[in-house]
């Protein structure tokens, strides 16, 4: 079983979304279902780098949606990040958000 092509199934296997089941379910909640869904779908297989898969996952969509909030402003957004903006525009490229 490939444990990282299933994190991407359109079918829900694998997955990884940290989409709240409550309005109130606060973040750390939602990572954490996540990732208990996560090892239960990987059902004793071998893992690795799953810091590295995990971040990849948040970090994206997390970059997008600043600059969304920001209208694109990068000073702004690495401002909001708490990052310098030479580190915000090498994660905007790491992602081809640039």
């Amino acid at each position: 079983m490939n444990i990282e092509a299933g994190l991407y199934s359109k079918s829900g296997e694998g997955d990884l979304s940290a989409t709240p089941r409550k309005k109130s379910e606060p973040l750390r909640q939602c990572v954490h279902n996540a990732m208990q869904r996560y090892f239960e779908h990987i059902d004793g297989h071998g893992m690795s780098n799953l810091y590295r898969l995990v971040m990849n996952e948040v970090e994206s969509p997390l970059l997008e949606s600043v600059m969304d909030y920001t209208g694109g402003n990068q000073t702004r957004a690495a401002a909001v990040l708490g990052i310098s903006r030479s580190t915000l525009r090498k994660k905007l490229a790491q992602y081809g958000l640039d």
